[in-house]
């Protein structure tokens, strides 16, 4: 076992120079294992610090001048407090450019950056998205940095040798070594992360967030995001995020965009079930069921319907709704996509355009003043920019709660409820809102949406 092992770290090594597999020639070829490679790759690969301001939890009391007053100003605001978080990164360019995880520096309120070498970089988030856990780094007057070159990740195949390469637990950079033992992990729902993962049994543990999975070759393959386990420990089980998708998040920051702009597809769909083949007639289970379209859906125009099954998207097999949104993020907006669509026996090839979530109708964002019962109580008009932006069922209208406000926070509505009625009144535009709460009488009923339940929220004013 562990000669096989030895001949085929050293076949890794040969590859390095030769870019092709051979068996290896000479004991000195054997013994160099993969030093060769960390050597190149390590410095790529930065300690990231950050810190975090959490404010405590505040008292529901405290913004409300009666009790303020009652208590003779000795209600004091919670003290904000101090969470210093450790995490990896991976430099991706000359001039600073740096990848890690949302869930290390998304909110950090100060950034500092270390080089192997020991030179130190203050460092601002440029670009980040909490759902793909990923955040783009741009390092302050930083210049002919070491960087990772990225490999088309939709290459790797499982059981290729990587390695993965980070900051577990602050002792310093460690490399680690292991397999790729999956492809397209989809199942689990990993920190911020919800998408597509490479698997790798290379030891991953806290603080390696961020870092990087590399090949033989010293590229790219995967941002290491997290690992499955039951003890808190690594047990062969990491997942990464793919190196295609980092690339299209980097080609956006360098673009100038603060915020990461997704195709939007406008459906709901799921997972091919054996059930659900069989019901189809399908031989064997494959592709995401089409189970709702959205009326400005780009799907829609490009002739798909309820009901169809997506099989490939740019002829790349997608299994999952998350599988076919990785493959849409990954081609960018702007151009079209070529999905195979499956209707009954018949098989078709449509070009679907990658758009925006678009603003129509106009969301019409409202935040209501001190005329109202409830100033600083901010809703909009649903569209699919804002169910994409808060998470809302895709088939979902209405006014929707951006931000519930002081008083509306203490009468129990949540940012993402969905506001259908005020005291028996149609709500369908955030002025009827307004119109409801300037003169409400006493009592006040608001009928919501909150995660697909019917609730009533009831109180005097």
């Amino acid at each position: 076992m562990f000669r096989a092992t030895l001949i085929a770290f050293s076949m890794a090594c040969a590859s390095v120079a030769t870019a092709e597999t051979r068996v290896p020639q000479t004991q000195a070829e054997i013994s160099l294992g993969f030093a060769p490679v960390v050597k190149e790759a390590s410095p790529a690969v930065v300690n990231i610090y950050a810190k975090i301001v959490r404010q405590g939890r505040s008292n529901p009391f405290f913004s409300d001048p009666f009790f303020r007053d009652f208590f003779g100003g000795g209600m004091a605001e919670p003290r904000p407090r101090v969470q210093n978080s450790l995490g990896s990164g991976v430099i991706l360019s000359q001039d600073g450019y740096v990848v890690s995880n949302y869930h290390v520096v998304g909110t950090a309120t100060e950034i500092r950056v270390v080089t192997t070498d020991r030179r130190e970089y203050s460092a601002q988030v440029v670009l980040g998205n909490k759902e793909s856990d990923i955040a783009i780094l741009r390092l302050q007057e930083a210049d002919k940095l070491p960087f990772l070159q990225l490999r088309d990740s939709d290459h790797v195949e499982v059981g290729e040798l990587a390695l993965a390469i980070g900051n577990p637990f602050g002792v310093g950079q460690t490399v680690s070594s292991g397999i790729i033992s999956g492809l397209a992990r989809t199942g689990a729902a990993t920190g911020n992360a919800r998408g597509y993962f490479i698997q790798t049994d290379a030891a991953i543990n806290p603080g390696n967030s961020g870092g990087a999975l590399i090949d033989v070759n010293g590229d790219l393959i995967g941002i290491n995001t997290a690992i499955l386990t039951r003890s808190g420990g690594s047990n062969g089980i990491g997942f990464a995020i793919p190196a295609n998708l980092v690339a299209e998040f980097l080609r956006q920051a360098q673009e100038g965009n603060d915020s990461f702009v997704s195709p939007w597809a406008g459906m709901a769909g799921q997972h091919m079930s054996a059930d659900i083949a069989e019901s189809l007639g399908l031989v064997i289970p494959l592709g995401v069921v089409i189970s709702d379209l959205h009326p400005l859906s780009p799907l829609a125009d490009a002739g798909l319907r309820v009901g169809d099954v997506v099989t490939r998207v740019d002829g790349d097999e997608v299994n999952s709704p998350a599988e076919m949104k990785f493959r849409m993020s990954v081609a960018g907006v702007g151009g079209t996509s070529i999905m195979t669509r499956l209707r009954g026996e018949e098989s078709a090839e449509v070009e679907v355009a990658l758009i925006r979530a678009p603003e129509t109708p106009a969301s019409d964002e409202t935040t209501l003043d001190d005329q109202t019962v409830m100033p600083g109580l901010t809703v909009s008009r649903i569209n699919p920019a804002v169910i994409t932006r808060m998470g809302l069922v895709l088939s979902q209208t209405g006014v929707a709660v951006v931000d519930a406000g002081p008083y509306g926070g203490r009468s129990g509505l949540r940012a993402g409820d969905v506001v259908s009625g005020i005291n028996g009144a149609q709500i369908d535009h955030p002025q009827d809102v307004v119109d409801a709460l300037t003169d409400p009488g006493r009592r006040v009923i608001f009928d919501i949406q909150r995660g697909g339940r019917s609730v009533s929220l009831r109180f005097r004013l």
